[in-house]
């Protein structure tokens, strides 16, 4: 106990001297206490605005949601050209090298589809048939003496509108199909249409080297190349579609890919064919004694001039 007696608190002291001073004082309890303190800020301090506070813990937190775009705003066309670098490669990549079981809409897309690669695939396949098809022309067209060289900028046009038609109008039809083949009852999933025209907009890029390589004058070589660009462009399409139509029964599967194979192919068969055909050849030249005679190589006159002849020797007699 003597120990005990010795140990002293300055702060129970200290209350006791307070409270010999003041007899009638009061003492508050820990309940009784502000539960918070006032700051003075200052007079530059000016109160957040309400509900700032809970914008600004939704974005730290990333749970804020965004708005619907409206269809006329440009913020809302901007979303499809939200790609980098990186995964436009990857894409290309993709669509040249198809793979069994590996879909390009799954693989490479990742619900996430663009329209600024096959927008800039198309505009780059059209400018590679005009003007590959407009070099083409130049070898035969230089061994005319006549030859007057002039670009012919209307098959840039025809490029364009058969390109960006196909492009767009083709996986149209072909998402129409789907969402109708859905909608009748078909136990089948479908892709959006933006992922249709990307997976469409992609496989042209097989298209590109094949048109600009067309330059070289062998023909057995021109058709070589378009028949393994439009390989590896319709097996893309190809095992992308396939898990889709499957569930329709092996034969009209097969079928709806035919025809989604034929189209393919015959756009490249058609630029072929009108951009890089042959110039129809001329008839021969007629020989220059003939065109300084003025006489033509075809017709003889012997007939009329032995005529002649005849009519000089009768005038004599």
């Amino acid at each position: 106990m003597a120990a005990s007696d010795e140990l002293r608190f300055p702060e129970f002291e200290e209350a006791a001297e307070l409270l010999a001073a003041a007899p009638g004082a009061t003492t508050a309890s820990a309940s009784e206490r502000p539960s918070h303190t006032a700051l003075d800020v200052g007079p530059g301090y000016e109160e957040a605005e309400p509900g700032e506070d809970a914008d600004n813990a939704e974005l730290l937190g990333g749970q804020k949601q965004k708005q619907p775009r409206s269809f006329w705003t440009f913020e809302y066309y901007q979303a499809f050209f939200d790609v980098d670098t990186h995964q436009v490669l990857d894409r290309i990549k993709g669509s040249v090298t198809p793979l069994p079981g590996r879909n390009f809409v799954r693989h490479h897309l990742r619900n996430n589809p663009d329209l600024y690669g096959p927008f800039w695939i198309c505009a780059t396949l059209v400018f590679a048939l005009a003007i590959s098809g407009n070099l083409s022309h130049l070898p035969e067209k230089r061994a005319s003496p006549s030859f007057h060289y002039s670009p012919q900028f209307h098959k840039v046009t025809i490029a364009a509108t058969v390109v960006y038609c196909y492009a767009w109008l083709v996986p149209l039809a072909l998402w129409g199909y789907l969402r109708w083949r859905q909608g009748s009852g078909a136990r089948a999933g479908t892709y959006s249409f933006l992922e249709t025209v990307c997976v469409y907009g992609y496989s042209l890029f097989a298209y590109i080297p094949a048109a600009v390589l067309w330059l070289i004058p062998a023909a057995w070589l021109q058709w070589l190349l378009l028949a393994v660009a439009a390989l590896l462009s319709a097996s893309v399409l190809a095992l992308t579609f396939w898990p889709l139509v499957r569930a329709d029964g092996r034969a009209a599967a097969l079928a709806l890919l035919a025809a989604v194979v034929a189209l393919h192919a015959l756009l490249a068969v058609c630029c072929k064919l009108y951009f890089f055909q042959r110039p129809p050849s001329a008839g021969p030249a007629p020989s220059p004694l003939h065109a300084t005679l003025g006489t033509e190589p075809h017709r003889s006159r012997a007939p009329q001039h032995f005529a002649n002849l005849s009519q000089a020797a009768s005038s004599r007699q």
